[in-house]
């Protein structure tokens, strides 16, 4: 029989008001209060290694940065998030290398059934999202469960991002679609 934990990170339904998870999102609130306190950048790279599950040496993240959990949150080298930034990690969110995020951006990984007898039910279940390496999220986005971004990805501020896209584009709007192709010289 599986845990509340291991139905949550295989994207099954799962009770998030399982006592294990509580405490771990409990154990992340505290960890986010303080690097959202006024502490040091030394003390908040230090927080950033203890709250997520991988990151490169060269990172910044700025405050205020929200989490539900941290572990499930994996970022490349020279990744950079702007302020008020928030990760919903009930599922696994990856960065590749030198992504850069403007403030206000939100990666939310759960997400709640469709048919309100289910939803009420307080049962909830995720999925995954990745973006590629040197991708570019403009102020604002919201990047739902389930999507993929290639490498050298350009996400126009305010879009809402619902499916997957590959390499090498723009794209922008509610929900977004491909603005233009990016021409990469070798």
């Amino acid at each position: 029989m599986s845990t509340e934990k291991e139905k949550m990170l295989a994207g099954k339904m799962y009770s998030p008001e399982d006592p294990q998870l509580l405490k771990e999102r409990a154990e992340a609130r505290q960890l986010t209060q303080e690097f959202n306190g006024p502490v040091s950048y030394d003390r908040r790279y230090t927080i950033l290694k203890e709250l997520l599950g991988t990151m490169g040496e060269s990172i910044g993240i700025e405050p205020s940065f929200q989490v539900d959990y941290g572990y499930n949150i994996h970022v490349g080298e020279n990744f950079f998030a702007n302020f008020n930034c928030v990760f919903l990690d009930v599922c696994p969110i990856r960065f590749g290398k030198n992504a850069m995020l403007g403030p206000a951006v939100h990666i939310l990984t759960p997400e709640h059934p469709l048919n309100p007898t289910e939803r009420n039910s307080g049962y909830e279940f995720g999925r995954p999202i990745t973006i590629g390496d040197n991708c570019w999220i403009g102020g604002n986005v919201t990047i739902i469960g389930g999507v993929t971004l290639g490498d050298n990805v350009v996400v126009a501020a305010g879009a809402t991002v619902t499916k997957s896209f590959g390499d090498n584009v723009v794209i922008g709007g509610v929900p977004a679609r491909v603005l233009r192709e990016i021409e990469i010289e070798e």
